[in-house]
């Protein structure tokens, strides 16, 4: 029988300092206590989400190549693919395909995992992985690399992959 004392150790010791940054960039609050029937909602709407948007954030500093689809190298569409194969889901290889698989989800009800389309008009030209806080994970351009950014247009549209 084991008789030691247990005693609380902070949340932040418990997870190490690698969780405790990779929590920051997925928007995770290591300091604010949940509700956890907020948690369980969030956890059961996007659980392949927030699946691919720990991949999508694991490739931080990955370079940007037209057509790539990593596991080294990603375009936009590239990355959110590979990162939902990754988390147990099949997405259609362009930005636009994703977007037409994806179901639709009003900014207001949008959680952490989702993708985000930015449109022009009717098209969709770019796609990232809503990471919380008004910021994507994504692959920007040629010359760049996957990183985390604030959505920079109010063009957008939001949809969950299930």
């Amino acid at each position: 029988m084991n008789t030691r004392k247990r005693t609380k150790v902070p949340l932040l010791s418990r997870l190490g300092t690698a969780s405790a940054l990779t929590a920051a960039a997925v928007g995770t609050s290591l300091l604010t206590p949940w509700a956890p029937e907020a948690v369980a909602a969030e956890a059961v709407a996007a659980a392949p989400g927030m699946d691919a948007l720990r991949v999508a954030a694991s490739k931080k500093g990955a370079p940007y190549k037209w057509g790539a689809s990593g596991p080294h190298r990603f375009d936009c569409s590239g990355l959110t693919q590979y990162a939902f194969k990754q988390a147990g889901k099949k997405l259609p290889r362009t930005a636009a395909g994703q977007y037409n698989k994806a179901q639709k989800v009003p900014t207001t009800t949008r959680t952490r995992g989702d993708l985000v389309f930015f449109r022009s008009g009717q098209s969709v030209y770019h796609v990232g992985i809503y990471a919380g806080h008004g910021r994507i994970w994504h692959a920007p351009k040629t010359g760049a690399v996957v990183r985390l950014e604030r959505i920079w247009s109010r063009n957008v549209s939001y949809g969950r992959v299930g």
